[in-house]
């Protein structure tokens, strides 16, 4: 990936020194009108994040030294979003993009391997070791995206985030240390949790069955078997033989409750539950899950903690 290349740290590199300068100039000015910034007149860094799960990281890392957009709002499809005018202008102006990578956002791919060239582009799937990520057996050659479901992996990859940021900003880079080592205190605190929560379900109702396969990590690292009607990307619909060999699961293991996701349709879902009556089996609905996509600003869903913390809230409640 770019941020791994000599190419891409000489950009880097040079982005670090240009924005230096910019703040010089800045401060020497004494803050005048136009750009963004503050009333102490510091430029403040235009950074744009595809996910909210990525915006809420850098909102953390960057504070108030940093205008941080996330493009992509609650109950998006990040597999299936394509970038509208206004996000490519948002992309055009902005002084460092933040994507998740791993083909999540995968109709962006074009756009942002275009303004790669320009700006710093970051992928945060880059950080994690390519050992630790899944590669279901349906997608030769490709990982599954869904890092952020495994806190400790998202620990990690956030981890090398801020010493990026820190880097790429050297102005405020000791502050982004700093408040970066805050946030991963937090998610350190929140994989604990996490854990002990999971514990309370017996073993043999640990099994999780979800629209489409998003909760893969999640599963391998708070030890829950996970099942997805779909598979890890919601391009392709499944298909009945999909459905059968899935009711035919739950009739066996006597499951009761499945979940709907917050940015994937409920319509397959429904039509698992009513496959399953005409078995004779009573299926409902445990609860709404947020997979792809944070809860809505300004909720406690809106922020990456309170959005895993909803998450095993209503999976421990459903299943318990």
């Amino acid at each position: 990936m770019l941020k791994t290349t000599q190419k891409w740290f000489l950009k880097s590199t040079l982005f670090s020194l240009t924005l230096f300068l910019s703040l010089l100039i800045v401060s020497g000015c004494g803050g005048e009108e136009g750009g963004s910034g503050d009333q102490s007149g510091e430029k403040r860094l235009k950074v744009v994040a595809t996910t909210g799960m990525i915006a809420d990281a850098a909102e953390n890392i960057l504070g108030d030294h940093a205008e941080v957009i996330g493009l992509m709002g609650p109950g998006v499809d990040p597999h299936l979003y394509k970038a509208s005018q206004n996000d490519l202008k948002l992309l055009t102006d902005a002084d460092i993009i933040l994507y998740n990578g791993l083909h999540l956002e995968g109709k962006m791919a074009e756009v942002l391997e275009k303004l790669s060239s320009r700006k710093p582009v970051i992928a945060v799937g880059d950080y994690v070791d390519p050992s630790l990520r899944r590669s279901p057996p349906e997608f030769k050659g490709a990982y599954d995206p869904h890092i952020w479901f495994d806190v400790s992996l998202w620990r990690g990859a956030i981890s090398g985030l801020v010493d990026t940021l820190a880097r790429l900003d050297s102005v405020q880079g000791e502050t982004y240390q700093q408040r970066g080592r805050a946030y991963l205190a937090q998610l350190d605190t929140l994989d604990t949790w996490v854990r002990a929560q999971i514990e309370t379900i017996p073993e043999s109702s640990r099994l999780l069955i979800t629209a489409h396969d998003a909760f893969g990590y999640f599963g391998r690292a708070y030890k829950i078997e996970v099942r997805g009607l779909q598979g890890i990307s919601t391009v392709d619909e499944p298909g009945l033989a999909d459905r059968k060999r899935m009711v035919d699961l739950i009739v066996e293991r006597k499951i009761k409750a499945v979940f709907v996701e917050s940015s994937v349709r409920r319509s397959n879902i429904e039509a698992l539950i009513e496959s399953a009556k005409s078995e004779g089996h009573e299926l409902k609905i445990g609860g709404e899950l947020f997979s792809d996509a944070m809860g809505a600003k300004e909720t406690p869903e809106g922020t990456y903690v309170g959005m895993v913390k909803a998450n095993v809230n209503t999976i421990v409640e459903a299943l318990k």
